[in-house]
């Protein structure tokens, strides 16, 4: 008898263990003070309320996208948090489930709901111009106003911009073909400004945020390509910087969510992406790394609403990219980017 209660008991923990290990699930997004934000902010609430286990995975939005590549078919990560250009890239893949429309998913700019309702975005941020303000003042220029600043020779090596493989770099070539008579669908007159008129004022196509915040803090770069969020973390720490929302409009790049296609804990994965879309993370988000609030709901001190996208007026305002041309065409853009722009 007592050899039979043992083989019970073993069996009840190994189901115990079992049931536990399945309530634990992989989320993939950002490094750095993102990742810190989610461990300890947004995650332990959710780990109270639904007594599941989440396991934040850091990366950049192309690696985490590698690894959904990769393990289709045999998930690990059940919720993706990556940029709107390689979402794009995830949903036209099968990467992506339907969101569940409901709770606070029901709450969203609409702006936030992207095509196919396979992903949300949990975030937005304003891509456009920042500059130094002590350099401007020191050589007697008037703040920078329009994306064509960019190509105003007093500038001459005073410009940094990331490359075509970072969002930054992809979305100004795409704002110098529109100015310029063309588009997404018409890249040339894009291609043609940024090698006559504003590699010619590039100092250096910078990767790195931490390189290109010391670069901006330092006045090396006096006028740079970047997103709100990341110039107002420099500007926190007390550097003369100022972001600029541009007159022909900023260009949004949108962090996104997605429950993944076939990932393990599907249920917990709807239950917190509806989590990080609720209007209480939307303000740790915005408070802690400049993410503009997608819920409408959403409340924020002015101090903090004035740093970042909020409100219905702000978010209307932005510029949002066509990436079914863009992912399609991404590949081929790059190789001549590498060839023609930055030599």
């Amino acid at each position: 008898m007592r050899k039979i209660l043992t083989v019970m008991g073993a069996a009840a923990l190994a189901a115990s263990l079992n049931a536990q290990a399945a309530e634990t699930i992989y989320v993939g997004g950002s490094g750095g003070s993102t990742e810190k934000l989610y461990k300890e902010q947004i995650i332990p609430p959710f780990e109270a309320k639904t007594g599941a286990k989440v396991v934040y995975v850091p990366g950049n939005s192309t690696d985490i996208l590698a690894k959904l590549q990769a393990q289709k078919g045999k998930q690990e990560i059940s919720v993706a948090l990556i940029d709107d250009g390689p979402m794009y890239q995830a949903v036209g893949q099968g990467l992506c489930s339907k969101v569940e429309d409901t709770s606070a998913v029901k709450e969203l700019y609409p702006a936030a709901r992207m095509v196919g309702d396979k992903s949300v975005g949990i975030g937005f941020i304003a891509t456009g111009l920042a500059y130094n303000k002590d350099q401007f003042a020191k050589h007697g220029w008037q703040a920078p106003t329009s994306w064509q600043d960019l190509t105003d020779p007093k500038y001459k090596q005073k410009v940094v911009i990331p490359p075509i493989t970072n969002g930054y770099g992809l979305l100004t070539l795409m704002m110098m073909a529109r100015l310029n008579g063309g588009g997404e669908a018409n890249m040339e007159p894009g291609f043609d400004a940024m090698i006559k008129k504003v590699a010619p004022n590039v100092l250096v196509w910078e990767p790195s945020p931490g390189k290109m915040a010391q670069m901006l803090q330092t006045g090396e770069a006096a006028l740079v390509v970047w997103g709100n969020g990341r110039v107002q973390s420099v500007a926190d720490q007390g550097a003369p910087v100022e972001f600029v929302y541009p007159k022909e409009g900023a260009v949004v790049i949108m962090v996104a969510g997605c429950v993944v296609e076939g990932a393990p804990q599907a249920k917990l994965g709807q239950q917190f992406l509806q989590h990080v879309v609720s209007a209480e993370s939307q303000a740790l988000m915005a408070q802690a790394v400049g993410f503009g609030p997608v819920n409408k709901t959403t409340k924020l001190s002015p101090e903090v609403a004035r740093k970042v996208v909020f409100g219905p007026d702000k978010v209307n305002a932005l510029i949002s990219p066509n990436y079914d041309i863009i992912n399609a065409k991404r590949a081929e853009w790059t190789n001549r980017w590498n060839r023609a722009v930055e030599r």
